[in-house]
């Protein structure tokens, strides 16, 4: 004991001479092997920056401070006389520099990398219990410029694993295939095969799951790790740990096969961790992670292989539900030939070396196409995306209902489609509103035309969209304008708004139908009503009144205000029982005409050639003409005002 305390005072010493906090920390990972008898085999991987990291730092993660917890959070590591310890140390197995996995040749500009994979193995005797146990392993700090997480340099990182109950028989843990990639281009495809393996043959899943704290920055030594649960990571939006890249297409992972792509468009160290699931008797039964920063730089690949993603479906070149027949898109750069496998296992003739060809699948399914760029040359590169067979399907769909403002129209799906069930739907109805209902009603409440657009989808990912332009009555059911008239005279009544009028009540008029004519011999108040119906069936009403004098009169304003609000803003003689106007004059204080008209509907708007006239008081003449032909001279005078 006195021993691994001089250690840890003389790391804690050599700790507070570095000029910065230990900030070279890249990623790392648990894994293990039952050994039998309680046995179990730990393999703790640390990934150090080794191009900027402190090298003293680096030195300082030998040994390894870890811990085992039980399923309550007690450590249950012992020393030789059975006393609980803090901690563990486990001493450096191996530290290697892991391969940067591209040629200087293939990369225009790349950039220096650095990376060190230290292993760290130890076995340990862990009884069985009910709970099982967590190996932990906790160091501050990551590297500064991580950009998708808050604070990185302060908040350190915990990498740990799962020991299941002792129900399950001498559990193996899987363990992760392939190095992280330590540089990616941006704008270039990221196609990395993330995958794992299982010595036990278990069943294997996976998903992007959330990076975990491990020590403080006030913490100099190496860290001796806490028991669980532990604290996630605060990332900076719009990240997220299932989002932890930028990118378009986004960065996944398939849950299947551990595959990560997407191509990155913003330039950055993020830290990504991938969490792998083992499986056996469809229950869940351990999971193992691997935290590692994934570098997007300025970096361009000489030679790039590129098959579009059409589809919204992860990796998915085509969802082709009309044929099939595809047609392949090719968007490589760099190269000078070309290799495509189109994965249709029924014959060997599946292949192709044109730039973009055309295949013709025998069947339905599901296949993996390849595209090999420079095959066999240095320079080489390729990507796998997936091609989906499942003609045909076709979005359709019918309407019913009154084509009229304010009443419901019924939608009804009518997709076709092999293979089923049909499970989306979404509509537009062209005047904001939308839903995700099969067969839904809906109401316009004013005319016009409408383009009314569906897009349906079954289970199989087929997607399809029908657009058809619905027009709905602009129905206006209108009687005409409220008119006064003189007993004896007759009007003609131009409803409008339809194709059918039907007049109610029918008094003095002689037809109670289309457009009649009103007489009235004598005076009196009428009301009437005209139901409308037009050519689409839209009904509706509208009311006029009448009003019959017994003489005619005039009505002249003794001011206006022409100002634009509506009110009051011209100057014209109102008159009932006068057959039509002379003229109609107006005339400034200095005798010159500001205006004429001869029309009952015109009136003054207070202007002079275009320009507004003075406020002041101004004079007019107007001359009429009465039913029987007799003309009726008046004059006066009136105020502008503004």
């Amino acid at each position: 004991m006195k021993a691994r305390l001089t250690l840890f005072l003389s790391l804690l010493l050599t700790w507070f001479s570095f000029p910065a906090m230990a900030t070279h920390i890249v990623g790392g990972e648990v894994t293990y092997r039952c050994l039998g008898g309680d046995w179990y085999e730990f393999t703790l991987i640390i990934y150090e920056d080794c191009l900027t990291g402190i090298p003293a730092a680096i030195a300082a993660d030998n040994p390894a401070y870890i811990n085992i917890f039980d399923s309550n959070g007690n450590p249950v590591l012992k020393d030789a006389n059975g006393f609980i310890l803090n901690y563990d140390t486990i001493h450096l197995s191996s530290r290697i520099l892991v391969p940067t996995n591209f040629s200087n040749s293939c990369v225009n500009n790349p950039p220096a990398t650095c990376l060190n994979k230290a292993t760290f193995i130890k076995r340990y005797h862990l009884p069985p219990n009910s709970g099982g146990y967590t190996f932990v392993y906790q160091r501050c700090c990551r590297n500064r410029s991580v950009q998708n997480i808050v604070n990185p340099a302060s908040i350190g990182a915990t990498y740990y694993c799962t020991i299941p109950p002792s129900k399950i028989t001498c559990n193996n843990s899987a363990e992760f295939k392939n190095y992280p990639p330590q540089i990616i281009c941006i704008n270039n495809p990221l196609v990395y095969d993330h995958s794992a393996v299982d010595p036990d043959g278990d069943s294997l899943s996976y998903e992007f799951c959330t990076d975990y704290t491990g020590g403080v920055d006030t913490q100099s030594a190496p860290t001796i790790p806490l028991p669980p649960p532990f604290i996630p990571v605060t990332y900076k939006l719009p990240y997220t740990y299932l989002n932890p890249m930028a990118g378009y297409p986004q960065i996944r992972i398939d849950s299947r096969t551990g595959l990560i792509t997407g191509k990155p468009n913003i330039i950055g160290r993020f830290a990504v961790t991938v969490c792998c699931h083992e499986w056996r008797n469809g229950q869940m039964i351990n999971t193992v992670s691997r935290e590692f920063q994934f570098v997007v730089t300025n970096c361009s690949k000489a030679v790039v292989a590129d098959i579009p993603q059409f589809s919204t479906e992860f990796n998915t070149y085509i969802v082709n539900c009309q044929n099939y027949t595809v047609n392949f898109v090719n968007q490589s750069k760099g190269g000078f030939s070309y290799y495509w496998d189109f994965g249709d296992k029924s014959t060997l003739a599946d292949t192709s070396d044109d730039f973009e060809p055309t295949y013709i699948y025998p069947d339905t399914g599901i296949y993996t196409v390849r595209l090999v760029v420079n095959k066999n040359t240095t320079c080489s590169d390729s990507i796998s995306r997936i091609v989906k067979v499942y003609p045909t399907f076709r979005a359709l769909y019918n309407y019913d209902g009154l084509q009229c403002p304010g009443s419901p129209i019924s939608f009804t799906d009518k997709t076709s489609s092999t293979y089923k069930p049909i499970d989306y739907w979404q509509w537009n109805f062209g005047d904001g509103d939308t839903t995700s209902v099969e067969n839904p009603i809906h109401t316009y409440e004013v005319g016009g035309d409408y383009k009314v657009v569906l897009i349906s989808r079954n289970v199989k990912g087929c997607t399809d969209t029908m657009l058809r332009q619905i027009q709905i009555d602009k129905f206006r059911p209108n009687a005409g304008n409220d008119t006064t008239i003189v007993k004896g005279e007759h009007i003609q009544f131009e409803p409008q708004g339809g194709t059918q009028y039907l007049w109610t009540p029918s008094t003095n008029l002689n037809d109670p139908v289309g457009d009649p004519i009103g007489y009235y011999p004598d005076t009196g108040r009428f009301i009437y009503n005209v139901h409308v119906t037009s050519a689409y069936g839209c009904e509706g009403d509208a009311t006029i009144r009448v009003w019959v004098v017994d003489h005619g009169s005039y009505f002249i304003p003794s001011g206006f205000s022409p100002n634009g609000d509506g009110k009051n803003d011209q100057f014209k003689p109102l008159s009932v029982g006068y057959r039509k106007v002379n003229y109609f004059r107006v005339f400034n204080r200095w005798g010159q005409q500001v205006f004429h008209s001869s029309d009952f509907s015109r009136g003054w708007d207070g202007t002079v050639n275009g320009k507004r006239a003075d406020i002041g008081t101004y004079f007019w003449m107007l001359s009429l003409e009465d039913r029987y032909g007799k003309d009726v001279n008046l004059k006066g005078d009136v105020t502008l005002l503004r």
